[in-house]
């Protein structure tokens, strides 16, 4: 419970207002069966003896001070104006919930969206996404629901309770007694369902959360799917998940019937036995008609508060499990918990000694004793095969993965004793399936500098040579990429990515295998750009192509976690090892292609 009040804590004072207000309507609509009895026991049966009623004394005396006739026609105004009354007091108290409501979600949704933004790269390449999304989403529509709505309804249900008992405790107390003896009996049934619950629910919020993921999956990858056509073995899978879903709910509603069966059932006997003992002591002369109207009345004011008690315990049991798993990202440590404080002017000098690295989930060292040491301005590649750990070095060299051990320094500064975000504003990084924003060119490469001006955003993109495809397009500058940039190839996606970092002048710059799906031509193109830029720039090249790497002033090969060796191209290729293996094999391709080429010139 602590873990759903915690989000009213901002709102206590409005939630205090609506709980107030909760107890008024049902105390006050308790008071409305009074009119009908003071009709029937004054008006209607004028013989009959006096019958106590409830209502404010100046009330009984103002309606006695008129004649029948016209006694019935105040004592309905009378009733219109208090139950005009009571629904503003309702409107108000919808009103305010609205608000209650939506002002929680919006900081669940804010806490939520800006803890998971927080969490580190460790945490996000893990996580389902779909599940994610889910706890994001219904999750937070549950526990919204249950604090807002009918978390003040328990003290609608014990307010309707009790003012109905005292209400017709004034009739009679056994009355009163038949009609609340079900009250523990319900308790214990919804407690049981209760139980039941919880555990279905959680289990029905794996299974669906295991669905999203499927469909999120699938919309994502409608291209590979359709490439390798694929979209039966697709279906089938949905299917599955879908059919372990609804047997799932199946359970759950099978349960909510038998539930609903028993309540139904001794609600029906609940009436049955009051209206006969009302019945009986009509017959004795010791209630009378307005009793027994009124009385009926007040047992469908207690049993739906009753029936209510399974559906929000049943609820409750819904939003402790959604609670939890909203509290599971929010109990996820913070990167920057754990953070440098030195913010120290980066140029560019980068020297690993001795770093290794391992993942959390196992036992094996992705890298091993990695030394090597880069000067401010120069341009090093690091290459190697699929797996040896080249992504992982420049992870580490943004501290989106922490080294096991070691030492890296950033111009004599140990890396770990830098702020983060200071690191990684004085880092830019392209990736090799980089992230467009839905919108269009221009305002996806000023996203990350939106001061920035317009002939800025040009030379960004004319120094990654996309300025010309971007003057083709029909719309150019205002072409919409489309969610995930879908309507570019996958070279112009690189290309708008690097001309978006590329804007931020940035002293280090890295490109993670930005550069595979490009020509040659570009390739070479973008890299003499970045030289012509007239000042220092650290570059750091993570790639499978040779012929990106033979450029650099320094290369770097990796082999099985470990630095194979160290050189320029020139000095590699002309010795034994993994790169002279590689350069073997591409080189001859690139001095094939050169060679087609220049027949087709001729």
């Amino acid at each position: 419970m602590k873990k759903l009040l915690k989000w009213a804590k901002p709102f206590i004072f409005l939630l205090i207002i609506i709980c107030v207000l909760t107890i008024v309507i049902p105390v006050t609509y308790s008071y409305v069966p009074q009119f009908t009895k003071y009709v029937f026991d004054n008006i209607v049966i004028v013989n009959q003896e006096q019958q106590q009623n409830t209502l404010p004394s100046f009330l009984l005396n103002f309606f006695d001070s008129f004649d029948p006739i016209y006694a019935l026609i105040v004592v309905g105004v009378s009733l219109i104006i208090f139950q005009v009354l009571r629904g503003g007091l309702m409107l108000l108290n919808g009103y305010l919930k609205g608000c209650f409501s939506e002002g929680i979600a919006q900081n669940m949704r804010n806490s939520l969206f800006k803890h998971i933004g927080n969490l580190s790269f460790s945490y996000h390449n893990n996580v389902d996404s779909g599940d994610l999304i889910q706890r994001c989403t219904s999750d937070i529509e549950t526990i919204k629901t249950f604090i807002s709505s009918q978390l003040p309804e328990i003290l609608y249900i014990f307010a309707s309770l009790i003012s109905g008992a005292v209400q017709m405790a004034t009739i009679n107390v056994g009355i009163m007694l038949i009609t609340l003896c079900v009250v523990p009996i319900n308790l214990i049934i919804s407690s049981i369902y209760f139980k039941y619950v919880s555990r279905k629910f959680d289990e029905i919020e794996k299974v669906e959360a295991n669905m999203t993921t499927c469909i999120e999956e699938n919309v994502n990858g409608a291209r590979v799917v359709k490439a390798f056509a694929r979209e039966k073995e697709e279906i089938e899978k949905f299917d599955k998940k879908n059919s372990n879903y609804k047997t799932e709910v199946e359970y759950l509603n099978s349960a909510m019937a038998w539930f609903w069966g028993i309540s139904d059932g001794i609600t029906i006997l609940q009436y049955a036995v009051t209206i006969g003992y009302c019945i009986f002591l009509a017959e004795k002369g010791l209630v009378g008609p307005g009793d027994i109207i009124v009385c009926i009345s007040y047992i469908s004011m207690l049993v739906y508060p009753i029936r209510s008690l399974g559906r929000i315990i049943g609820n409750f049991g819904k939003s402790i499990v959604a609670a939890r798993r909203v509290d599971e990202i929010l109990t996820e440590p913070d990167e920057y918990t754990i953070d440098g404080t030195l913010m120290p002017e980066i140029k560019g000098n980068i020297s690993f000694k001795n770093v290794n690295f391992t993942f959390d989930d196992s036992i094996y060292p992705l890298l091993k004793n990695i030394s090597f040491d880069i000067k401010a301005g120069e341009t090093i590649a690091i290459v190697g095969k699929t797996g040896c750990g080249k992504s992982t070095v420049v992870h580490i060299l943004e501290r989106l993965l922490e080294y096991t051990d070691g030492s890296i320094l950033i111009d004599g500064v140990e890396l770990k004793d830098i702020n983060k975000k200071h690191l990684r504003s004085n880092i830019g990084i392209v990736l090799q399936d980089p992230f467009l924003y839905n919108k269009n060119i221009f305002d996806n490469v000023k996203i990350s500098a939106p001061n920035k001006t317009k002939e800025e955003v040009y030379n960004a993109t004319m120094m990654a040579h996309v300025h010309n495809d971007i003057l083709n397009f029909d719309k150019k500058y205002e072409t919409i990429v489309g969610e995930k940039g879908v309507t570019l190839s996958g070279g112009q996606k690189q290309r708008l990515a690097i001309a978006r970092m590329l804007i931020l002048n940035k002293p280090v710059i890295i490109f993670d295998d930005s550069l595979s799906a490009v020509d040659t031509e570009t390739d070479k193109a973008i890299r003499s750009s970045l030289k012509k830029m007239g000042r220092e720039i650290t570059t750091i090249i993570i790639t499978h192509r040779i012929t990106t790497a033979k450029e650099a002033d320094k290369i770097i090969v990796l082999d099985n976690g470990c630095v194979a060796d160290i050189g320029t191209h020139a000095e590699l290729a002309s010795r034994e090892g993994l790169y002279a293996s590689l350069w073997a094999i591409q080189g001859a391709l690139e001095d094939e292609f050169l060679n087609l080429v220049e027949k087709e010139v001729k």
